[in-house]
């Protein structure tokens, strides 16, 4: 049985990492219910910025304005490299 009196330590970052990726998992599986492309309209909304890419299905547009485009960009490129 594990010991609960003990203080668990959470970076901040490593929360915000969590919830960039369980976001982009979301937006994927409410674009792919759509019979959309993820990774095209993910793309398209990063590069440009133009939520329209993203469908409201599921709130998905209003998600993923929650986060900068350029934390998700940072999230995306670390998991690539750290998956090398």
């Amino acid at each position: 049985m594990a010991d609960r009196s003990s203080t668990m330590l959470f970076s901040s970052k490593d929360v915000e990492r969590e919830y960039t990726k369980q976001l982009l998992k979301s937006v994927q599986q409410a674009l792919e219910e759509r019979g959309y492309n993820a990774v095209n309209q993910l793309s398209g909304y990063l590069i440009s910025g133009d939520p329209a890419y993203i469908s409201s299905h599921k709130n998905a547009r209003s998600n993923i304005q929650k986060v900068e485009r350029y934390e998700i960009i940072e999230e995306l490129v670390r998991s690539y490299l750290e998956s090398k």
